[in-house]
């Protein structure tokens, strides 16, 4: 955990708006995942932060990753490229999936000669990836239930299970070798039993599809949704991880690969932004603070993720109901109505701690604003 005081020379230093990155946060949250899931290998969503020193870091620990562009792919590949070409195939074989369901042309034409594992979830995506990528391992992805996601993803991508063998046995007879399925809960997800359900849904379609003669698959992707502790509501890591491991181990054999794909659990606690007032007004009553920073910005992921991140002060001084804004002109830039903070004077600072994930991600430069400098703390 980075101190307060440690942010504010840091923001002292560097300027602001500011976002910290806190590697050893980023080794503590992988090394809870592996202790708490042991048969499960982590492919971290690059999406969630794609910085090629969080990838770093993560690498160095051991960690797998799940790209959806070929940018993020190549922010992963920048770190083996330097391996012969053998043990770099083999290395993009073992430890990437681009898990994109649905992928340009261009896109499929590029990773083609890297023999990735790609998803797919429709037959349209078959016909691509025959005709542009043939030497690609296909992964079928299923929709699955996301009640209770902060994020739902079922909507926009995944097989019904009534067609999930039937389009298995269509890649099969065009040659494509189709290795395992794919399913996601849905990101930040509190309801555990979205996973209990899709993993005994995942080892039906298994049973169907050796009944009918499809016997290649070898491994299961339980995709990301892993929840980041925000706030005391949301359940233990651990209570989630005793489900996870209980069914797969009564549903799949040992020879059957688990992969799954973690963002926001990594990267959500490592983040802090440190921001600027740069102007102060009452508006009905209330103190209100515009800061250098907002949900064009670093807060974007209150407004792309459905996620609140509490605004505070360096400062002490008597709370009272405060509003805040970011630096835009649009009315739509509100990171909070109802904040509570002591009087604050232009140019304090503030802070906001766990805004790691899909946030300086989604970034913009609306209204010429820069997003946030990042800076990475190691040690």
């Amino acid at each position: 955990m980075i101190s307060k005081a440690r942010l504010q020379k840091l923001a002292e230093e560097h300027g602001t708006p500011l976002l910290v990155i806190d590697h050893d946060e980023l080794r503590k949250n992988f090394q809870m995942f592996r202790k708490y899931l042991p048969r499960v290998q982590p492919y971290f969503a690059v999406k969630a932060g794609a910085d090629p020193a969080i990838v770093r870091t993560l690498f160095e620990e051991g960690a797998s990753f799940d790209v959806a562009s070929m940018p993020e792919f190549k922010v992963v590949y920048e770190k083996i490229k330097h391996l012969p070409a053998r043990e770099r195939q083999q290395w993009i074989w073992d430890k990437i999936i681009y898990a994109n369901p649905i992928k340009p042309v261009e896109t499929l034409r590029e990773l083609n000669k890297y023999k990735p594992l790609v998803t797919f979830d429709n037959l349209d995506e078959i016909e691509k990836i025959k005709e542009h990528a043939p030497k690609a391992g296909l992964v079928l992805r299923l929709k699955v239930s996301n009640t209770g996601a902060m994020v739902e993803l079922s909507s926009k991508f995944g097989a019904s299970p009534g067609e999930a063998v039937d389009l298995i046995l269509e890649a099969d007879r065009r040659g494509l070798v189709v290795e395992g399925i794919s399913f996601h809960v849905g990101s930040q997800t509190t309801n555990f039993q979205n996973y209990v359900e899709a993993l005994n849904l995942t080892a039906d379609i298994y049973t169907e599809a050796k009944a009918r003669g499809y016997t290649k698959m070898n491994l299961v992707d339980i995709g990301g949704g892993f929840p980041a502790p925000y706030d005391k509501t949301v359940r233990p890591f651990r209570e989630l991880a005793r489900l996870i491991n209980s069914e797969i181990k009564r549903l799949f054999p040992k020879n059957i690969e688990i992969l799954a794909e973690p963002g926001r659990f990594f990267v959500a606690t490592a983040g802090y932004s440190v921001s600027k007032i740069i102007g102060r007004a009452i508006r009905d009553g209330k103190p209100s603070y515009y800061l250098d920073d907002g949900v064009y910005h670093t807060y974007s992921g209150q407004v792309f993720d459905h996620c609140m991140y509490p605004v505070k002060a360096f400062k002490r001084g008597k709370a009272q109901l405060s509003a805040v804004f970011g630096p835009t002109c649009d009315a739509f830039d509100v990171i909070s109505q109802a904040e509570y903070l002591p009087s604050l004077n232009r140019d304090d600072l503030v802070y906001s701690e766990k805004i790691g994930a899909y946030t300086y991600a989604s970034a913009t430069t609306f209204n010429g604003f820069s997003p946030a400098k990042v800076v990475h703390v190691n040690e």
